[in-house]
């Protein structure tokens, strides 16, 4: 299914959090859900809900609510989780070695085909079933295996130009876990999601310096 070029970057980002809810209540063995309970659950209006799914077509039956099962799939459907995308992990230290050993890229439709690294005794070994070749050859196994995501865990001096060899290589995605902002003129079509560690615990931080001014302030 195609989306919807006005769907908002927070509706987008609210997905995932669905296909993940979805399968615990799956778990459950909860086969249908009205809006109002889903809601409830994951801490969102029954409205918003409604609304989200509504910029992806009609999936619930009123009375009826929404099938978990077919929910799912359906959502699974619009983030492509069904179309068999490639990733290759570029930077297999200790941080491409702990994704690449507790991260289930298969449970949401990634084939992690292989890493590379520069470190020479990490090149030749397999973590978690994961060959690992020389950078050297990155470009070459990029291009002949039509790679889709790079995921980039190299340190931060480098990653500019390890990003540049895989868009020049023809990836569609960066997974970005160096801190570094990526510049990629000419390639404006390669999408890059950027994870920082310290915003996330910098957020939690400021949502908890909050609860201490609020009990401080109920205090005096």
């Amino acid at each position: 299914m195609k989306r919807n070029s006005k769907v908002s970057t927070a509706v987008i980002r609210r997905l995932p959090r669905y296909y993940r809810h979805l399968a615990e209540l799956q778990k459950k063995g909860v086969v249908r859900i009205s809006s109002g309970a889903l809601g409830k659950s994951m801490g969102l209006t029954a409205s918003q809900i409604r609304q989200d799914l509504f910029c992806f077509g009609e999936f619930g039956q009123q009375g009826y609510g929404y099938n978990v099962d077919v929910l799912r799939e359906e959502i699974g459907n619009i983030l492509g989780v069904n179309r068999g995308h490639t990733i290759v992990v570029v930077g297999a230290g200790n941080l491409g070695k702990a994704l690449m050993g507790n991260f289930k890229f298969s449970h949401i439709g990634f084939r992690l085909a292989a890493a590379f690294d520069i470190n020479e005794k990490t090149v030749g070994t397999t973590i978690a079933g994961t060959p690992v070749y020389h950078e050297d050859q990155l470009e070459g196994f990029v291009r002949s295996h039509h790679v889709d995501v790079g995921l980039l865990a190299v340190p931060r001096p480098v990653a500019q130009s390890v990003a540049d060899k895989l868009v020049n290589a023809g990836v569609k995605g960066i997974w970005n876990f160096t801190n570094q902002e990526l510049f990629l003129p000419g390639h404006e079509d390669v999408i890059v999601e950027s994870v920082h560690f310290s915003e996330s615990l910098l957020a939690l931080s400021y949502m908890i310096s909050q609860e201490e001014d609020e009990e401080k302030g109920a205090q005096e």
